[in-house]
């Protein structure tokens, strides 16, 4: 029987890419997400993704997905449940990216990218819990960065205080997590870049151009790295998709460039 990965923001750019790499690893994929159209300016739905999964010779459960509403979750894990009836792997993709001011933040985008982000995040990873543990455990992976370990990387919280309050609410869920479920087989895991990547994102937040970006691929290759690890052992990491893929034994990254010969600088220093 062919396993079952669930990706949120699945319709399009780092959701869309690991879905793709899952089915065509064999999985059986949930396309989670909220575009159930395709818009000349925003390419990609539910719909489209799934046909595209099932080009790999594996079923697709297109759903449109609000992270933000309780019973929209439960109804998933029940239809994922009749449809399926088992869950080995969860990816945390979906979120919403907002830098500004804390005196140009309003309260009501505070809530929505809390919501979307550590809220969200933490629910998808409730509700599916069950149906994972039925079906022998599995892995979590949460798209969110590792946490401080320095002052100089407090300087990034600069005009994204809400965002970075969520994603390391996201990275702290996580982390919790990992320990309740440590030694039951549900292992959980964070994963960020360590460069910006080619996406709808970077390119509406100005986060230059192709030259500094990386393609999808690298953050597909790691994901399909994670659910190969011992879920048992493998658990709790706060992971960074090159040092990750290094420790595999990957040296040459040149392949992930967008641009050949354009190598990307760190994130970090763009933020």
């Amino acid at each position: 029987m062919n396993k079952v990965a669930l990706i949120t923001g699945a319709t399009r750019g780092i959701g869309r890419a690991i879905s793709i790499g899952l089915a065509k690893k064999g999985y059986n994929i949930v396309v989670a997400g909220k575009s159930t159209k395709n818009d000349p300016n925003l390419p990609g739905s539910i719909y489209s993704v799934a046909d595209e999964i099932r080009q790999a010779g594996v079923r697709a459960l297109p759903f449109k997905l609000d992270v933000r509403d309780e019973e929209n979750v439960k109804k998933m894990y029940v239809q994922v449940r009749e449809e399926f009836g088992r869950l080995d792997v969860v990816v945390n993709n979906a979120g919403a990216l907002d830098w500004e001011s804390i005196e140009d933040t309003s309260m009501k985008k505070y809530d929505l990218i809390n919501d979307i982000n550590c809220r969200g995040s933490f629910m998808v990873s409730k509700f599916g819990i069950p149906l994972m543990l039925e079906s022998g455990g599995g892995h979590i992976i949460t798209m969110s960065p590792p946490l401080a370990q320095n002052i100089a990387e407090l300087k990034t919280l600069k005009n994204k205080i809400a965002y970075m309050i969520s994603k390391w609410g996201m990275t702290f869920g996580a982390l919790g997590i990992a320990e309740e479920y440590s030694e039951k087989g549900i292992a959980v895991n964070t994963l960020w870049p360590m460069t910006a990547i080619e996406s709808y994102a970077v390119k509406n937040n100005n986060l230059g151009d192709e030259r500094i970006w990386r393609k999808q691929d690298i953050m597909v290759d790691v994901v399909n790295h994670i659910v190969d690890e011992n879920p048992n052992k493998f658990t709790g990491n706060q992971l960074v998709d090159e040092l990750y893929l290094r420790k595999k034994g990957v040296t040459d990254f040149s392949k992930y460039q967008c641009i050949t010969g354009s190598e990307p600088p760190p994130l970090r220093s763009l933020l």
